[in-house]
């Protein structure tokens, strides 16, 4: 399974916007590669259509598809465009950044539990009469995670293997040591100098590409 990961990091709401163009971006590049495209995870910020962060999952037929599209959105990118939320702002360079995680899933179910219950809410009948939804429950942690968005109980399944796994990456970078969270915000700002994409203007043009 592929799962890229985007992130506004501290940034502010231009940043969280840039999340949402680079959203509909990727799902525009998949369709034109025929890879499956799927939101796991989001987490919203304060204006319609930008996100703190997003977790996509790609999926493609052809081995190694899926990888490449992921890895040339990994790393720090940036949006050059006038704020739409303050449009007297003197910045225009917004940052924001990707991270490819490649799971084994036959490694991870090895310490999950996988419950199985009936969804809720909209959907229609065949929603509510099936036990479709899936609950995740990393063992060590007790960390756990809820998916009733797809119709089959494969395909939530999968969705909250995702999720799980990223939720466990958060707490790990939540307890990162002082010295650890600095020479990440250290090589963060490296990669700020050197973006593997950049955009230009609300329409989110690219202008520029650097593949790894």
């Amino acid at each position: 399974m592929i799962l890229l990961q985007l992130s506004s990091g501290q940034g502010p709401i231009e940043c969280c916007k840039a999340i949402g163009l680079a959203l509909k971006e990727i799902e525009k590049e998949c369709r034109a590669k025929n890879i499956e495209f799927n939101v796991v995870d989001t987490v919203g910020a304060d204006y319609k259509g930008c996100f703190k962060s997003a977790l996509i999952k790609l999926d493609s037929r052809l081995e190694g598809k899926a990888k490449q599209l992921a890895s040339s959105w990994q790393g720090a990118m940036l949006w050059v465009s006038q704020s739409r939320f303050r449009p007297k702002h003197k910045r225009k360079n917004w940052f924001f950044s990707g991270q490819i995680f490649e799971i084994d899933e036959s490694r991870l179910d090895s310490g999950v539990t996988f419950d199985t219950c009936r969804a809720s809410g909209a959907g229609g009948q065949h929603v509510n009469t099936t036990d479709s939804a899936v609950r995740a429950t990393h063992n060590e942690t007790g960390i756990s995670v809820r998916v009733e968005s797809e119709r089959s109980q494969h395909a939530n399944k999968r969705l909250a293997r995702a999720l799980l796994f990223q939720k466990l990456e958060m707490m790990k970078q939540e307890q990162m040591t002082s010295q650890e969270k600095a020479r990440w915000q250290q090589h963060w700002e490296l990669e700020r100098g050197n973006p593997v994409k950049t955009f230009k203007g609300e329409k989110f043009v690219p202008v520029a590409s650097k593949s790894h």
